[in-house]
């Protein structure tokens, strides 16, 4: 720690205050789980519990937490699964192609980006009832996969961008064709970027709301985030459950971004030619 400056303690100090605010609410969504019911509106709240209780875990069981989960894998998987082929086939005509037409897509993508699932909802549920896919997860993953979809374009153009058009250039002149070429030099290369890009893309659809409480009526067919919400009623608010379940759900995903941290800042800072 020598040679160390004031003003990177500084840094460092600003650094861990905003990280300790941006997690308060993933603690605090832990331990509201092992309090009591009186305990989680107690005024001043108590950031840690004076008798913690577990016997609320059982909320797995009760609530049938596997099936809720495994809805949510599939659908984030199948969802991760059709865009990435799909994305990164566009993304990578997109970089590769300069003209007005390219330049007009690219707008276009990005006003479906900015477009609310709240929007898209009725218009989606009429499409699917038409073709009988209402009340099926391959219905939430099509409509997940027209919102994901131009996010991962946008994201995965850039990360095409970085790799030299002179490599390209020269695999086409050994003979190699254009998609031997994308296979051999583009993709490798890119590799990293599109790992970290299908990485938030899962994460993304694993927490996906609205698309599914609007298309799919069947429980044994709905993700945990809808099973969540059936914690809130009109006459009673079961906060304790709700705490536990959250927990539980999102405590996989935690796991695994923290094993692949380092893949993911790979995939973010690497350059083409690394």
């Amino acid at each position: 720690m020598k040679g160390v400056t004031p003003r990177q303690w500084g840094a460092l100090a600003v650094a861990l205050a905003l990280a300790a605010l941006y997690l308060f609410p993933l603690y605090w969504m832990y331990v509201s789980g092992m309090k009591t019911e009186s305990e989680i509106f107690r005024t001043p709240p108590t950031l840690v519990p004076d008798d913690p209780q577990f016997h609320h875990l059982d909320v797995f069981l009760r609530r049938d937490m596997a099936r809720y989960m495994a809805n949510s894998l599939i659908i984030a998987a199948g969802t991760t699964a059709l865009t990435l082929p799909l994305g990164v086939a566009c993304a990578y005509v997109l970089s590769r192609y300069r003209s007005l037409w390219i330049s007009i897509a690219l707008f276009l993508i990005l006003v479906l980006q900015v477009l609310p699932p709240s929007l898209m909802a009725a218009p989606l549920f009429i499409m699917f009832h038409q073709v009988d896919l209402v009340d099926t997860r391959l219905a939430v993953i099509l409509a997940l996969t027209g919102k994901t979809l131009p996010l991962f374009i946008i994201l995965c153009r850039t990360t095409f961008l970085q790799v030299p058009n002179e490599l390209e250039e020269a695999a086409l002149v050994d003979g190699c064709s254009r998609v031997g070429a994308f296979w051999k030099i583009n993709l490798p290369l890119a590799r990293n970027g599109i790992l970290v890009i299908g990485a938030l893309i899962f994460m993304q659809s694993y927490g996906e709301y609205v698309y599914s409480a609007s298309l799919l009526s069947s429980e044994a067919r709905q993700p945990a985030t809808v099973g969540l919400a059936d914690f809130m009623g009109p006459n009673i608010n079961e906060w304790v459950d709700a705490m536990v379940f959250s927990s539980l759900y999102v405590t996989p995903l935690i796991v695994v971004f923290v094993l692949l941290q380092r893949r993911i800042v790979q995939g973010l800072t690497a350059g083409a030619l690394k």
